[in-house]
C-alpha cells in the first residue's frame, strides 16, 4: 500500500534504512540494559543524552521509512549526521592513538558508512517518496 508505484532502487534503499536503523536501536538498547543510565557515562553529558535519545529516534526514522512517508529520509539522515558526528568526537583520542582497532566490522566503521549512505540517499528517497504514484 505505502509503497505501491514507488521506483524499486527506492525500496532497496529504504530497506537498507530500517535494516540499519532496527540495529542502531537494539544495540542502543543493549547498551541501556547492560549499563543503565550511566552507559555511555565515558560521554560528555549531551552526547549521554542523545545517544539515549536514539531509543526512541531510530525507530521513529524507521517507521516513517517504512511507511513511505518523506519525512523519514530527513529524519533518518539528521539523526545520523548528529550519530557520526558524536561517535567520532567521542572516539577521536583512540583512532589517532590506534587507527588500526576502527577498521573491523563493529563499532565507529560501520555507523559511519551508514551514516555516510543515508546522507548519500536520503535526498532521493525523499524525492521518490514525494512523487504522486499515478498509475501508468
Amino acid at each position: 500500500m505505502y509503497w505501491r508505484g514507488r521506483p524499486g532502487w527506492a525500496r532497496w534503499v529504504a530497506t537498507g534504512y530500517v535494516i540499519g536503523l532496527a540495529e542502531g536501536t537494539a544495540a542502543h538498547a543493549y547498551f541501556l540494559a547492560a549499563g543503565g543510565p550511566h552507559a555511555y557515562d565515558y560521554a560528555p553529558l549531551p552526547v549521554q543524552l542523545f545517544f539515549h535519545a536514539l531509543l526512541l529516534l531510530d525507530p521513529v526514522s524507521a517507521v516513517l521509512v517504512a511507511r513511505a512517508h518523506p519525512m523519514g529520509p530527513l529524519l533518518g539522515a539528521g539523526v545520523m549526521a548528529v550519530d557520526v558526528a558524536a561517535n567520532w568526537w567521542v572516539q577521536w583520542g583512540a583512532v589517532l592513538a590506534r587507527p588500526a582497532d576502527f577498521l573491523r566490522p563493529v563499532g565507529l566503521l560501520p555507523i559511519t558508512l551508514f551514516g555516510l549512505f543515508v546522507l548519500g540517499t536520503a535526498p532521493a528517497l525523499r524525492r521518490a517518496l514525494i512523487r504522486s504514484c499515478v498509475p501508468a
